[in-house]
C-alpha cells in the first residue's frame, strides 16, 4: 500500500482488500480463541491481486 502510494497508483482496489484483509484477520483471531483449529482459515490474497489490479490499471490508464 506504501509502495502504490509512493508511485501514484490509483489505490482503490488495495485499499478495500487491505479492509478485507484486516477484517479477515479479526476473524481469524475470533475463530482462534474460540478454540476452533487456526489452519482451516486460509491467508488472504486480495491484497497482492489487488495491487496487480491497481498496477495494471494504472498502465492501461497512462497509456
Amino acid at each position: 500500500t506504501y509502495y502504490l502510494t509512493f508511485t501514484g497508483v490509483p489505490g482503490t482496489a488495495t485499499y478495500y482488500a487491505l479492509i478485507m484483509t484486516v477484517y479477515t484477520w479479526i476473524a481469524k483471531a475470533a475463530w482462534f480463541s474460540l478454540g476452533y483449529p487456526y489452519d482451516f482459515i486460509v491467508t488472504p490474497v486480495w491484497l497482492p491481486s489487488a495491487m496487480l489490479l491497481d498496477l495494471v490499471y494504472w498502465a492501461t490508464k497512462k497509456n
